[in-house]
């Protein structure tokens, strides 16, 4: 059947319900399944009423940066994924023991369980599991590790992309005398690495004068906005002081 729609009750339940066992949509690492199903979502369904779907939405939230280089097919709709019925979904407890061919090479039934090739017995495998089953399978514990671990080097060979704040800055002249362009000029002859110029205007203050409304962005790491405030200000011949008109994290 797949998922039908996340803007239902319904539709949540059987999301909530599938992830219920299921660290990710398919397999055991984030994929376009992942993607896809998040997108498709307006807004983060509701903690206490779909927790393991929250757990879930949260989780993949955090990746959004990396959606475009995860495995899977991203032209396939989330429709495409979910369970293959709705008995499954809304009441777990029932799920037939049918398997299904999930990526990655190994057997998953519809319960959340899986089996592992040449094994005999099936092993829950959860990646936020506890410490509560008396015997644990020393194979799947071992394929599990392995999985992680494959997962982290992928992770730490991705570069996390700089913060970076989008800032405006309102420049003001002592009066109606001051000459804005070169006032305009001295301010854009700051270079910095991680700081970027951008559009600039002038606004009319009143009595004739104008103050220098200028963008910019910087990256966060590198550049302290606080300073380079008081840079702007060394320019004692123009500059009478300079305010922060808005700022955004981007």
């Amino acid at each position: 059947m797949g998922f039908t729609d996340f803007l239902s009750d319904t539709g949540l339940t059987l999301l909530d319900n599938w992830v219920r066992t299921r660290s990710y949509i398919i397999g055991y690492t984030p994929s376009q399944a992942d993607v896809k199903s998040y997108q498709a979502l307006k807004s983060s369904p509701a903690a206490e009423k779909y927790p393991h779907a929250y757990r879930w939405y949260k989780h993949i939230a955090s990746l959004e940066s990396e959606f475009s280089s995860l495995p899977g097919d991203p032209s396939k709709e989330y429709t495409a994924y979910g369970p293959e019925s709705s008995e499954l979904a809304t009441n777990p407890a029932k799920a037939p023991n049918s398997e299904k061919e999930v990526e990655g090479g190994e057997k998953e039934v519809e319960s959340g369980e899986k089996e592992v090739e040449g094994g005999d017995e099936e092993e829950e495998v959860d990646l936020f599991g506890s410490d509560d089953d008396e015997e644990e399978d020393p194979e799947a514990e071992r394929l599990k590790a392995e999985r992680l671990e494959e997962y982290r080097k992928k992770k730490a060979g991705k570069t996390k992309p700089a913060a970076k704040s989008m800032v405006t800055l309102d420049v003001k002249p002592w009066d109606d005398e001051t000459d804005m362009k070169a006032l305009e000029a001295a301010v854009r002859g700051i270079e910095k690495d991680g700081l970027v110029w951008g559009g600039a205007k002038l606004v009319a203050v009143g009595f004739g004068i104008k103050k220098l409304q200028i963008n910019l962005v910087v990256e966060d790491d590198k550049i302290s906005v606080d300073e380079l405030q008081e840079q702007i200000e060394g320019f004692e011949d123009y500059v009478q002081s300079s305010d922060i008109a808005a700022m955004m994290k981007l």
